[in-house]
């Protein structure tokens, strides 16, 4: 049999396992780009592999493309270390539901301060559904390890969701708000919108102007907008769209500086508790590719 053909083969079964292949990944590693480079080193390790000997595709991959994000995360830990300023994950706007619609950024942001072992048994358990003997076998622990990883984890994980969340429309009326207040200058309008320990997180990256480290309360807060509504007053902040950004009311905006920029917020009640905001071009070339400029 030819190359091709063989390559044929296993992308015939390996295709339509991809696009829940790259949701784990991103899930665990929150970068799309590494997302689809690990699923791509697995489909070349499932095309080295005994395909014949293996009995449930599905299973088999799963594992291997946790135990490689397992692998990334280990390297990305010690490259965030020395990361300038505040780390977010890539943004995923919709309409890219199958990658947004159950995981939020404030819990990408919670099993960001996980191990990646109590991340992978997690998500593997209460994402995706796997049964502990599966991701036991996964990770390389007894059923019951994975179920003390999984417990650590739901217990960070259960602090990131609102008392009192939205619905979608109150949401995009609330991130509509937002943008007008925070461009306009309207500090009691935006006062209004804000949660007393409202935070705000910028990733610029080291690349573009961003706060160094999260701006936390509203005084504070208020602080930040109000030498920003200078630069905002010039009118070359530029709407591109509202929508969901990881689960969450935003919007996607064109900034003086020509780059794009997007802004999630995370609410509770009728109050913007967290403000995430990606400046860094190099988490927004892929949204930058796919926007009409």
């Amino acid at each position: 049999m030819s190359a091709t053909a063989i390559e044929a083969g296993a992308a015939e079964t390996f295709d339509p396992l991809r696009p829940r292949l790259i949701r784990i990944a991103y899930r665990m590693l929150g970068s799309l780009a590494d997302a689809e480079d690990v699923v791509q080193e697995a489909f070349l390790r499932w095309l080295r592999s005994d395909r014949a000997s293996v009995r449930e595709p599905e299973a088999f991959l799963c594992r291997v493309v946790t135990r490689i994000a397992i692998d990334q995360l280990n390297s990305a830990r010690r490259r965030r270390e020395v990361y300038v300023g505040p780390w977010l994950p890539e943004p995923i706007v919709e309409p890219e539901e199958d990658l947004a619609d159950d995981v939020t950024l404030p819990l990408l942001m919670a099993l960001e301060r996980l191990s990646p072992l109590e991340r992978a048994a997690f998500l593997l358990h209460d994402i995706f559904g796997l049964p502990f003997e599966e991701v036991a076998e996964t990770i390389g622990r007894d059923p019951a390890a994975c179920r003390q990883l999984a417990s650590r984890a739901r217990t960070h994980v259960r602090a990131t969701r609102p008392r009192f969340p939205v619905d979608r429309e109150r949401g995009m009326e609330i991130a509509a708000a937002f943008f007008a207040a925070s461009r306009s200058g309207d500090m009691k309008a935006l006062r209004t919108l804000l949660a007393d320990g409202v935070t705000v997180e910028s990733d610029g990256g080291g690349k573009r102007p961003a706060a160094m480290r999260p701006i936390r309360g509203i005084e504070d807060v208020m602080r930040l907008h109000s030498s920003l509504a200078r630069f905002f007053a010039k009118g070359r902040s530029r709407i591109l769209c509202y929508g969901l950004i990881n689960g969450l009311p935003g919007f996607v905006t064109r900034e003086a500086d020509g780059m794009l920029q997007t802004t999630a917020l995370a609410i509770d009640g009728d109050r913007i508790s967290h403000v995430y905001i990606v400046r860094n071009p190099e988490k927004l070339a892929r949204l930058d590719g796919q926007l009409v400029h």
